[in-house]
């Protein structure tokens, strides 16, 4: 990916936080990379690369996907589809519940976020179990649209988040 050092550098900034959400969860925290102009744009080139061309829109998970998928949205020219959580939207394409680390939660697409036939890359920050990413693909998939790829940040690679996206190709910025 872009710039291995800086990368690297950058990705050090993510910190973790023992016992959050719950007791047993390790929590990373994007907020100190996010505060960070130069670690902060070295993340986002690292994102543009992984997405690769042939893409349309982004998809961006709800909250921390919103971030990274706007500045790569911006920086690539490519619009962003926002996938929320429930009771946010007042028109609601499709729902899906899905099971997390540590619990379950449901997402949301909004109305005319994608068109069939488009080409879509989802943007998130941290693959862990997949069932946020697997839930967003599915949503993308029943609006019709073709989803391209997954980019993250960071892949917690001992929770098999992966096996959950199928063929489904899945790039991490770093893997733990």
């Amino acid at each position: 990916m872009t710039g291995g050092n800086a990368l690297d550098r950058a990705l050090d900034l993510i910190t973790e936080i023992p016992d959050f959400p719950e007791p047993g969860v390790l929590f990373r925290d994007l907020t100190p990379l996010f505060g960070d102009p130069s670690g902060f744009a070295q993340v986002i080139d690292a994102l543009g690369e992984a997405v690769g061309d042939g893409v349309d829109r982004l998809a961006a998970v709800e909250a921390r996907g919103f971030v990274l998928a706007a500045a790569l949205g911006y920086a690539r020219g490519l619009g962003v589809a926002l996938v929320r959580k429930p009771g946010k939207l007042p028109n609601v394409a499709g729902r899906v519940d899905y099971d997390l680390e540590y619990g379950t939660a449901t997402l949301e697409l909004p109305i005319g976020s994608v068109r069939p036939g488009e080409r879509v890359a989802v943007v998130d920050d941290v693959l862990a179990t997949g069932g946020t990413v697997a839930a967003t693909t599915e949503l993308l998939r029943t609006a019709g649209a073709e989803v391209t790829g997954v980019a993250v940040v960071l892949e917690l690679t001992g929770l098999a988040g992966r096996a959950r996206l199928g063929a489904v190709p899945v790039h991490a910025l770093r893997s733990v």
